[in-house]
């Protein structure tokens, strides 16, 4: 295909060169919005008298037919082309004539990639935004299953007091939440027309770029046109929202993985999202899981990829912005394959919950509500943990646990000790008395569902 760009040269490059300097194999993927800037673009020239009406009927036309043949496989693209700008200009001129040559009127390729670029980050925003309350719904659902389903909850991964599984999830879902915040976030500094910075230095024709943003569904414009076209803060910052998503799911997966296994089984993954392996008959594995793991590094690699890139750039356009698109798609790629997996996991994992109650039996994970017991009749609170500690001390020399400690043990501690002791410190009463706002109890938990719910409603 011929090069648009000749004249200053004679067009000819070497197929290396060519190739090394393509970007269509990529880039044809905004192939639609840049039909659907080029025609606002006509619009808006025909408005301000600029293109003959005439030609601006031509162009709309030609380049609907482009967009159907596009749609419809009638038309397939040129990968010898240097990017889809170029591919679509030239087979619309090819349709209808010269007035396909007046299209690039007040414009650059460097403004018009940018455009391409925000329209379509805009629509994969959206995509994103409906997976994750998709997943958010799903984890709504299954902690309303078990919002009593008492596990151990972890910190330094050793067993620290009980919690419901209801409760676990709800913490993942408000990380989810704020990252649907991030994305919306992210969507608000996106939503800038930079159509009509041209080349970087504006233009001499009568444009009207509010106009024009105003068609393709902008709230503002680009106000300074050196910025308009070298700007990609915007792809630093939705691949930022991206990384800490996946850093999301990927700690969740990972507690997947573990509670999934032998020495947890506290769930069971679906047949439908697990792997066996090639010699050992016996093996379920977590692949999903493991791969969205495995997957976070690669889009924190694509932030790092495009921070390098820009880090040293000077104004304006530097073809080192053609780097901007492989890492962009390739997180977003990534997000949008993991977000229905993670989904799928979660909708169809089965909970032990008999497991999970034996786990929380040991590990003395009510000491916390024995020393509360101690507080509650009068004793101060470090007093209180000295002797809670010295009775974990004492049931690890008997072998057993806080809830089998004999009473007159108890007593060699502290007379304050008594019968009632021991619904006080039940793994039952323990969840239920953890009553402040954001806790495990039941009825906070339904707080937090009832909450994510809502929020859900705002997340678009």
């Amino acid at each position: 295909m011929a090069k648009l760009w000749a004249g200053r040269t004679d067009g000819k490059t070497e197929k290396l060169a060519d190739d090394f300097n393509s970007s269509i194999r990529f880039d044809q993927r905004m192939a639609q919005e840049d039909i659907r800037g080029s025609m606002a673009h006509a619009t808006m020239l025909a408005v301000q008298g600029i293109l003959p009406q005439n030609d601006c009927d031509a162009i709309l036309a030609g380049l609907q037919t482009i967009a159907d043949d596009l749609k419809s496989g009638a038309l397939t693209i040129d990968e010898t082309s240097e990017d889809i700008h170029m591919f679509i200009e030239q087979v619309l001129t090819d349709r209808i004539g010269d007035a396909g040559k007046r299209l690039h009127t007040a414009r650059s390729r460097n403004d018009q990639v940018a455009l391409d670029l925000r329209l379509y980050l805009k629509g994969e925003i959206e995509t994103l935004l409906t997976y994750l309350r998709t997943l958010l719904s799903t984890l709504c659902r299954r902690a309303e299953e078990e919002k009593a389903t008492i596990l151990p909850g972890y910190t330094h991964l050793q067993r620290a007091q009980p919690i419901t599984f209801g409760h676990y999830l709800m913490a993942y879902a408000m990380m989810l939440l704020r990252d649907g915040d991030r994305l919306i976030d992210t969507r608000k500094r996106m939503d800038v027309s930079p159509i009509g910075c041209c080349a970087l230095a504006g233009t001499t024709y009568p444009t009207d770029r509010q106009y024009e943003a105003k068609l393709l569904g902008f709230s503002k414009i680009a106000p300074n046109s050196l910025d308009g076209v070298s700007d990609r803060d915007f792809c630093v910052e939705l691949l930022s929202a991206l990384s800490i998503l996946m850093m999301h799911l990927s700690r969740f997966c990972e507690e997947l993985i573990l509670y999934s296994g032998w020495e947890f089984r506290f769930i069971e993954l679906s047949d439908a999202y697990t792997t066996g392996s090639s010699i050992m008959p016996q093996k379920k594995n977590a692949d999903m899981a493991e791969l969205i793991r495995g997957k976070t590094g690669r889009v924190y690699g694509d932030l790092m990829a495009l921070l390098t890139v820009l880090k040293g750039l000077p104004l304006a356009y530097n073809k080192d912005l053609q780097e901007d698109k492989e890492s962009v798609f390739d997180a977003v790629d990534t997000v949008k394959a993991c977000l229905p997996v993670l989904n799928g996991m979660l909708d169809t994992f089965t909970v032990k919950r008999e497991n999970m109650f034996a786990a929380a039996q040991t590990g003395f994970l009510n000491a916390t509500d024995l020393a509360d017991y101690l507080v509650r009749k009068g004793l101060p609170f470090r007093s209180a943990y000295k002797i809670a500690g010295q009775a974990v001390a004492l049931c690890t020399q008997k072998q057993c646990v806080l809830d089998t400690l004999p009473l007159n043990d108890y007593k060699k501690l502290s007379d304050l000790f008594e019968e009632d002791l021991y619904p006080a410190i039940s793994l039952e009463q323990c969840v239920k008395t953890r009553i402040s706002e954001g806790g495990t109890a039941v009825g906070s938990v339904e707080k937090q569902i009832a909450l994510v719910r809502t929020e859900l409603t705002d997340l678009k």
